[in-house]
């Protein structure tokens, strides 16, 4: 009967840790799956840019427009691994069919000047995105430079449609800019690491149990 409690709790603790580590690998294949499609539907053929893009249904569509690219610009606040801080370009696209949309048009070091530009004629290729990267700690603008894309305040400041291109190409290239589109990476799937830790901690958990039981034994002998 000594051994009975023990067991009890070391078999529950350990069907229970191996449960979660077995759900996070479930989760882990679902979010390759989503991460998929997301990547499937970032590389597809472009469109036109919808009249009312929805931001749920729309969301990484790809699309083709092309007009007049503004001169006005808003800077955000970045940063890219191995590369360090960044401002991305926020610029206008006023459509041959009169719309002012929101464009990204890539990044440009932090120390370095923007150069002087005219409005010109473009064509851009990229996708439609409404970035969730605003938080309690966000900063708030600092007259045109923001540090997160904020779309509704981005398109009041710079007078456009709340919609958002990130160009993937743009012809003819503004200078000094270098394209930074949308894609898949910066979604996080930690599933792995989180399985990983519940099977260890499963692990230990039996480790601790045998070594219990052993203690058990040893006073008893």
């Amino acid at each position: 009967m000594r051994y009975l409690f023990p067991i009890i709790l070391g078999v529950v603790g350990l069907a229970i840790l191996v449960s979660l580590g077995t759900w996070q690998v479930q989760r882990m294949a679902w979010k390759e799956g989503v991460l998929a499609e997301i990547d499937s539907r970032i590389s597809a053929a472009p469109v036109a840019v919808p009249a009312q893009p929805d931001p749920q249904a729309d969301r990484f569509l790809p699309v083709e427009a092309k007009g007049l690219l503004g001169i006005q610009e808003i800077t955000v606040l970045a940063s890219i691994k191995q590369v360090g801080a960044v401002h991305r370009v926020i610029s206008t696209l006023t459509t041959e069919d009169g719309r002012r949309l929101l464009v990204d048009l890539g990044t440009r070091p932090v120390d370095t000047p923007a150069d002087a530009r005219a409005e010109t004629p473009v064509s851009v290729v990229g996708n439609l995105h409404w970035p969730d990267e605003i938080d309690g700690f966000t900063p708030e603008p600092e007259g045109r430079l923001f540090f997160a894309r904020d779309i509704p305040a981005m398109a009041a400041l710079l007078g456009t449609e709340p919609v958002l291109i990130v160009a993937r190409q743009i012809t003819p290239p503004p200078s000094g800019i270098t394209p930074f589109p949308v894609s898949s990476t910066g979604i996080p799937n930690d599933h792995l690491e989180y399985a990983m830790t519940w099977f260890g901690l499963a692990l230990v958990w039996l480790g601790m149990t045998l070594f219990l039981l052993w203690r058990i034994k040893r006073r008893t002998a």
